[in-house]
């Protein structure tokens, strides 16, 4: 497929998630991100107050990740999470399943966090990570049913944290299973132009990366700026 970089910039969301992130690299992501319009910064939700502060006045949005990375806490403390997240600024949340919950078949417990975290973030988007390197393939299809149940938007590939991140094959399988309107998002792993335009062209809608400058820089050296 065929964007230009412009067009490519719109679907990132320009990550940092290190646990040692600084300050400083916040502020750089955050002008990275205004630089070349991303769609969003992706941040831990003790950076959510900083971002806005340095995207006043931008478009660029505010992502904060929720129940980060490994998803297996207590409900009720990622809907803590999302409401701080919230009253901090956020715009997003990209919160992660309870993988081990959906791998002992407990539908009912996920389906209510989900729906939890959803109420908490009061209308705004939720995006669900599902951590694919960890599920089979009929897990993949009951998360992706399960994210649709509950009345959050996007499902989202991998945390970026575990053993393996976004593969062309669970974007297409993702995409098949919620329909051509709900919300993928591909991440983890996606480091440059011809791997984030297969993604788009699998299905993914959005992109998670902290390789955002690397991909349109990429895109704008094949003469597509």
């Amino acid at each position: 497929m065929s964007l230009s970089a412009a067009q490519l910039a719109a679907y990132i969301d320009h990550t940092v998630l290190k646990p040692d992130a600084s300050p400083a690299q916040i502020e750089k992501l955050c002008a990275e991100a205004r630089e070349h319009h991303f769609f969003s910064v992706c941040v831990n939700g003790s950076w959510v107050a900083a971002a806005r502060h340095f995207l006043e006045g931008s478009d660029v949005k505010v992502a904060c990740v929720v129940g980060f990375p490994l998803g297996a806490m207590a409900g009720d403390v990622k809907r803590y999470e999302t409401e701080v997240a919230v009253d901090d600024g956020a715009h997003e949340i990209d919160v992660v399943l309870n993988v081990a919950r959906l791998k002992a078949g407990d539908d009912k417990y996920v389906v209510r966090e989900l729906i939890d975290v959803a109420e908490a973030a009061d209308e705004r988007t939720v995006k669900v990570i599902l951590e694919t390197c960890l599920l089979n393939d009929e897990e993949k299809v009951r998360a992706c049913h399960l994210v649709v149940e509950s009345g959050c938007h996007f499902v989202k590939t991998s945390t970026g944290f575990s053993s393996g991140g976004a593969t062309i094959a669970d974007v297409k399988l993702m995409r098949a299973t919620v329909g051509p309107k709900f919300g993928v998002k591909a991440s983890g792993g996606v480091r440059d132009a011809q791997t984030a335009l297969a993604m788009i062209e699998a299905g993914a809608t959005r992109l998670g990366t902290s390789s955002g400058i690397a991909i349109v820089q990429g895109l704008a050296g094949d003469g597509n700026y």
